[in-house]
This record gives structure tokens, C-alpha cells and sequence, in this order.
């Protein structure tokens, strides 16, 4: 898959699986991967990136496996951003759905 496209949707996956459960970054990751190939070296800039300007907070808890896990849960802010993302998506894949319709109709 195009690296540029994966970077231009990544913000928006990890705000839409947040919204739906808070996460730690490796399960993020796990929720990932089976659908868009990435790396560890991806997502823990953007989660930092992503508390830093307020659309995400952290929080720590316990687990059997080891140390606490950093757990990430969105905020008002990110889920504002998150609304504005998905229009910006849906606008953005309307305009290019259209060039493809376009496109087939010219066949």
C-alpha cells in the first residue's frame, strides 16, 4: 500500500479505534496491522504527537504481563478533531470517487 496514503489516514484510525476503546500502543498496533502493514516506529510518534496537541490523555494500569501499560483515551478536543476528519475523509473520497466514475464512464 503507498506509504503516503497510509500516512494521510493513520491520525484518523488511531482517533477512530481510540473513541471506541481506550488503548496501549501495542494493541493499537495489533488492531492495525491485519488490515494496513505498519511499523511500532510509526504510532508511538503519532501517539506522542497526538497527546502533545491535546486530542489524546494518558493514563497507566497494571498488567499481568509485565509493567503497567500506558493506556490512551481521546479527549473532547480529539473527538472534535476526529469530527473534522471525517469530513475532510468523506470529502476528500467523494471528489475521488467521482474521477474514478468519471474515469470508467470515459472507457
Amino acid at each position: 500500500m503507498n506509504i503516503q496514503f497510509k500516512k494521510g489516514a493513520l491520525e484518523f484510525i488511531v482517533l477512530l479505534i481510540i473513541k471506541g476503546e481506550d488503548q496501549y500502543g501495542y494493541s493499537l498496533i495489533q488492531k492495525i496491522t491485519p488490515r494496513i502493514t505498519i511499523s511500532e516506529g510509526t504510532v508511538y510518534p503519532l501517539l506522542r504527537r497526538l497527546v502533545k496537541e491535546a486530542y489524546l490523555t494518558t493514563y497507566y494500569e497494571p498488567s499481568t504481563e509485565g509493567p503497567a501499560r500506558k493506556y490512551y483515551k481521546i479527549t473532547d478536543s480529539g473527538n472534535e478533531r476526529l469530527e473534522q476528519l471525517l469530513k475532510e475523509w468523506q470529502s476528500f473520497t467523494d471528489a475521488v470517487n467521482l474521477f474514478l466514475e468519471e474515469s470508467e464512464s470515459n472507457e
